[in-house]
């Protein structure tokens, strides 16, 4: 008889601790622009090279946030709107937590150092631009989870790209992604104010988590 009210303690114990678990878990981060994913996803290894002909690897995303987003010099609206959009965000981003900017151009053939150098330079020259072999691009891409498609043949060929922007965790991570909001008559874009009250939210959970 004891050992039958001992064994009913135990069970009554253990299904304590699963309801405690069950109704004291943290509730999912609620962001107006984004969404921070579950769990931290790893990113592929990479070697590029940036606007000043110096290599980015993995290294480079270490010690603090990265905000990735990809597209090529010659888009004609996407790009040149989310590079005046990031610059006038830039300095709130990064007086939260300290923040680099990353363009990945997804087009080496025409975007090379030099032209990036150029282009980067007249939004913001803080910002980093990088490029590199296709073999090394793609498999970047898809483990951010952007995607891109070219469009078109010659030398006026477009490209397809993601309009979103992945947020990289300083232990070089990908952790949230920010989504474009479409506009009638104007392209995809994230909105600033809602994507730095994001921001900050998710600072403040990684600083209170690890």
């Amino acid at each position: 008889m004891q050992k039958r009210i001992l064994v009913g303690a135990i069970l009554l114990i253990g299904l304590g601790g699963l309801f405690a678990v069950k109704f004291n878990s943290p509730k999912p981060l609620e962001l107006e622009s984004g969404l921070l994913f579950p769990q931290a996803y790893e990113i592929a290894p990479f070697e590029l090279v940036d606007q000043h002909k110096q290599p980015f690897t993995n290294a480079n995303l270490q010690g603090k946030w990265s905000l990735f987003f990809i597209g090529f010099t010659f888009c004609p609206d996407v790009c040149p709107t989310t590079l005046n959009k990031l610059t006038a965000a830039y300095p709130e981003l990064n007086q939260i937590a300290p923040l680099q900017v990353v363009f990945l151009s997804v087009d080496p053939k025409r975007d090379t150092p030099d032209k990036l150098l150029t282009y980067v330079n007249f939004f913001n020259p803080e910002f980093k631009a990088v490029t590199g072999e296709q073999t090394q691009i793609f498999p970047l891409t898809r483990s951010l989870g952007l995607a891109y498609a070219m469009v078109g043949e010659g030398d006026n060929y477009q490209v397809d790209h993601s309009a979103g922007y992945v947020l990289v965790s300083p232990q070089g991570t990908r952790v949230a992604v920010f989504k474009p909001t479409a506009t009638l008559g104007k392209p995809p874009q994230v909105v600033n104010d809602k994507m730095i009250n994001d921001f900050r939210k998710i600072v403040t959970y990684y600083k209170s988590s690890y």
